[in-house]
This record gives C-alpha cells, sequence and structure tokens, in this order.
C-alpha cells in the first residue's frame, strides 16, 4: 500500500534530524521542562505523518492539476494571455506559501519595520512576475543558460546599493517563496508548457522555471530595501528581540492554521475548474477524484506545519544557542558545525518539494537517475551550505563575500553542463528552501547570531543582518552540486552510447564477415 510505503521512506530519511535533536536536547544539554520534550515528540510525529498525508495526496491532485492547466494553456492561443495567467498562478500560491508565511513572521519579529502581509505581497509579485517571464522564455527559445548568467550578474550589481539589512533576507525570501505548496504546481505548469508549446520538443525546457521564479522575489525584496533606505535617509531602525513562541498549545496552533493552510491551496482549486470547465473538461469521476486528492494534501500540510510551529522552531533556536553558551569550552562551536552538517543533510531529505522533483526526473530520465540520487546530491550539497552559513555568522562576515564566489562557481560550471541539467539545478536551489528548512534551520542560525550578538554585546540588527541567510546558502549550493551530477551523468550517457555503437559496430563485421565467408 502506497501510504505504508511512503511512511516509511519519510520515517528513514527523518531519523538523522531526530538522531540530532535526542542527542543535544536529552544528553549534551537537557531541557528544563519535561512538557518541552512533549512538544519535540509531537513536532517530530507530526512532520513525519504530515509528509506522508501530503505525498500521498499530493500525485492524484496538485501535481496532475498543474499539469493539465499547463497542457491547456495553448487553447488560450495568444502567448499574452499564457504569461498572464503565469504571472497570476505564480503570486497566488506563493503568496499563500506557508514557508513563506513562517519567514515573514520570523522577519517580523526582528525587524518590525516590514509588515508580514506587504512582504508576502511583495515576494509573491516576484514570483509571478518571473514565472510569466519563465513561460515568455519557453515560447521564445530563449537560451536558459544566457538568460540565468545575465540576471545573475544584475542581481549582484545591484546588491551594492542594497541596504544590508535587506540583503540576506531577500535571498532566503527568494528560498522560501518556493515551497511545498508551488513548486510541485509551478514545476507541473512548466512541464505541461514545454510539452505542448516549446519550439524544440525536448526536456531541456521542462526545468527551470523554478530557477528563474527564484530570481523575482530578490529583486523586488531589493527595490523595497532601496526605497526603505531611502525613506528613513539610511538609519533603518531594527528592533526587537527573535523567541519563537511555543508557549501556544496544540490544539491552538492547529486552529490557527486551519486558515493559513486551506489559503495555500484555495487558489490552485480556483484557478484549476475554469480551466476544467471551458478546456479540460475531465470526465466527473477523474475530477471528484483528482478533488478528492486535495483533502490528505491539506490534512498533511496543516499537521506538518503545525508541528514546526509546536516544537521544531523552538528546537532549532535552542540547538543553535547551546553550542554557543559561553560557560561551554571553545571546541564546542566545532561541534555546531558538525551538527549543522547533519542537519542540513537530515531536513533535505525530510523536505517534500525535494521528493516531488526527485520523482520528476526520474520520469523524465527513464529511470537513470534515481529520485534518491538528486535527493542526496542536494543533501550533501545543503549540509555544507548548513557549515558556511554558521561559519558567517560566528565570523561575522559579509554574506556577499560568500556567496558571490559561489554564484560565480555555479554560472563557471553551466557552460560544462546540458541546459536540462542547468534548469534542473536551479530549481533544485529554489525547491530546497521549504517549510521544514524555514522552521527548523533559520531558527538555528537566528539563535546562533542571538547568541553571538549577546556575547559581543551587539544589538537586534546584528541578529538581523548574520542571523538571516542560511536559505541562500542552500539556494546556490544546489547549482553546484546538481550541474557536476549532470557533467557525471552526461559523461557517462556519451560513454554509454560509444560502448553501444561499438558493439553494433563489431554485430555489422561480424555479419559481412559470415555473408563473404559464404
Amino acid at each position: 500500500m502506497k501510504f505504508f510505503r511512503v511512511l516509511k521512506d519519510v520515517f528513514i530519511s527523518s531519523l538523522p534530524l531526530a538522531a540530532i535533536i535526542i542527542i543535544v536536547c536529552v544528553f549534551i544539554s537537557p531541557l528544563d521542562n519535561q512538557s518541552d520534550y512533549i512538544k519535540l515528540l509531537v513536532g517530530y510525529i507530526s512532520v513525519v505523518f504530515g509528509q506522508v498525508f501530503f505525498l500521498v495526496g499530493i500525485d492524484i491532485s496538485i501535481l496532475p492539476i498543474g499539469k493539465l492547466v499547463g497542457q491547456s494553456l495553448i487553447k488560450l492561443k495568444k502567448a499574452s494571455y499564457i504569461i498572464f495567467f503565469g504571472f497570476l498562478f505564480g503570486l497566488l500560491t506563493t503568496v499563500a506559501e506557508p514557508a513563506l508565511s513562517v519567514l515573514a513572521r520570523q522577519a517580523h519579529m526582528i525587524f518590525d519595520v516590514v509588515h508580514e502581509t506587504t512582504f508576502l505581497w511583495i515576494m509573491g509579485s516576484g514570483i509571478g512576475i518571473f514565472v510569466g517571464f519563465a513561460l515568455f522564455r519557453i515560447l521564445n527559445d530563449l537560451d536558459i543558460k544566457v538568460v540565468f548568467a545575465i540576471l545573475y550578474l544584475f542581481i549582484f550589481s545591484m546588491a551594492i546599493f542594497v541596504p544590508d539589512e535587506f540583503v540576506g533576507l531577500a535571498f532566503d525570501g527568494s528560498g522560501a517563496t518556493t515551497g511545498d505548496v508551488s513548486v510541485p504546481f509551478i514545476l507541473s505548469l512548466g512541464m505541461g508548457v514545454s510539452a505542448t508549446m516549446s519550439k524544440r520538443k525536448t526536456n531541456d525546457d521542462i526545468f527551470g522555471i523554478i530557477g528563474l521564479a527564484s530570481v523575482g522575489p530578490i529583486l523586488t525584496l531589493f527595490l523595497y530595501g532601496i526605497f526603505i533606505k531611502m525613506k528613513f535617509g539610511g538609519n533603518i531602525p531594527v528592533s526587537g528581540i527573535y523567541n519563537p513562541g511555543a508557549a501556544e498549545g496544540y490544539k491552538q496552533i492547529i486552529i490557527s492554521n486551519l486558515g493559513s493552510v486551506a489559503l495555500a491551496l484555495f487558489p490552485i482549486i480556483v484557478i484549476f475548474l475554469p480551466f476544467q470547465f471551458f478546456w479540460i473538461k475531465l470526465p466527473k469521476s477523474e475530477l471528484i477524484k483528482m478533488l478528492l486528492g486535495t483533502i490528505p494534501v491539506y490534512i498533511g500540510l496543516l499537521i506538518f506545519l503545525s508541528g514546526i510551529d509546536f516544537g521544531f522552531a523552538f528546537a532549532g533556536k535552542y540547538i543553535g544557542e547551546v553550542f554557543l553558551d559561553p560557560n561551554r569550552p571553545e571546541w564546542f562551536r566545532l561541534i555546531l558545525l558538525a551538527v549543522g552538517f547533519i542537519l542540513g543533510v537530515s531536513i533535505t531529505l525530510s523536505e517534500p518539494a525535494v521528493t516531488v522533483l526527485g520523482e520528476q526526473l526520474e520520469e523524465i530520465t527513464n529511470g537513470h537517475i534515481k529520485k534518491n540520487t538528486i535527493r542526496m546530491t542536494l543533501a550533501i550539497g545543503i549540509g555544507f551550505a548548513s557549515v558556511i552559513s554558521i561559519l558567517k555568522i560566528l565570523m561575522q562576515a559579509d554574506i556577499l563575500w560568500f556567496l558571490a564566489p559561489l554564484y560565480l562557481i555555479a554560472l563557471i560550471l553551466m557552460k560544462f553542463t546540458s541546459p536540462l541539467f542547468v534548469g534542473l539545478a536551479f530549481d533544485s536551489g529554489g525547491v530546497s528552501g521549504g517549510a521544514l528548512t524555514s522552521a527548523f534551520l533559520t531558527p538555528l542560525t537566528l539563535g546562533v547570531a542571538q547568541a553571538v550578538a549577546n556575547a559581543e554585546g551587539l544589538g537586534a540588527q546584528s541578529v538581523l543582518i548574520n542571523g538571516f541567510g542560511i536559505i541562500a546558502f542552500i539556494s546556490v549550493t544546489p547549482l553546484i552540486t546538481v550541474q557536476i551530477l549532470g557533467i557525471i551523468y552526461n559523461l557517462r550517457l556519451k560513454k554509454a552510447q560509444k560502448i553501444t555503437a561499438e558493439e553494433e559496430l563489431e554485430s555489422l563485421d561480424d555479419l559481412i564477415y559470415q555473408k563473404e565467408s559464404l
């Protein structure tokens, strides 16, 4: 039965994360209250079962809806209509993205000049504009390598004029916009448009839409940061202490999440139904099955996010602060780096959006690249991303000194990578920063930044500048690791093709020899 097979996979992939929490919170630095252990246990169980319901439901609802809508866009005929609907889909799915809501709450807690709702709509607009642009690229057969090179050169040129408080936050927001709801839908939308409207009719255009969409929020928040800088004359007020509230009971958290999770799925249904009525016209039985499939998706997201809010954000911050306790020896910081790596790996393996991406890659490559291969590739890259992020905080270094070289390496690798894997790499960077990442690793780094600020006598501005950035690194390391995977894959493919050609040539020689012998 699929449910139990998915449960087994999710449980096994979550064990490293559970092990880290137990080692730190039970043996290294036991929690003060017994109720805190109950929070962690409930949070862990909720995250596991929430993922299972989500992954089971998404295969029969969100993914096919995205593909059907994408394929039916061709019936609109005019490119302007297609691009408009791409903008609309991107905007609505992003504003309702749970991972982005988590990040918005975290940012507002420290940086009250950034209103949560304003933050959501700014980021959603960026995604919408660039989803439309991604569809425009497919329709006009623009070279994806050239497009990415131009956009990221522009981003780093623009970053010079952006306040420090907004740089890490913009990159983090970009990663959080493409999470558990938007990724499956936008990916499927891109696959549908690519299959029916791409001029080349190859797999090369299937990936890349998430990577291009992720550029939009960076630029829109950069513009917002420049506006805020002009408004306050360069002296931007920063106040507040990061303290993720786990004081609410589990029941209250579930009740508070009922509406937000429904809002995450409602726009997709609203978009799908007019297309179904006018163009898709599925049989009634299939339509009902597809709509019923959104129920386990809703239940899964509700349980998953509630578990994160109840126990995981608290655990992430606690672990981040434990290893910087001034009463502990200096070498404890080195353990924090190892913990960060393991957490990065295990959380990536637990991200639903990463699993969805892996399944689609396995389907496209006809099983030549298994979903677990891409998951492990991303996990290792993101483990190193966590280490780099923690090092940046401990050194209190400018994030651009780390990000710029990493993106430069990624852009150079494009020259040696096929367009399919370039698009996949940038999509992987977008999908890796899901709800679990935002709700566990971001609290971890904010906890580390707050501990450093307290030890150095620094204020909330230091926490804001140094604490954010983990999702930025999570978004860039897959660009490198996945492109390396693509280079290896293409080399093996050429080798296999060469061997096949040689075998066919030998068979032909044998056949000629046999005829001559006769």
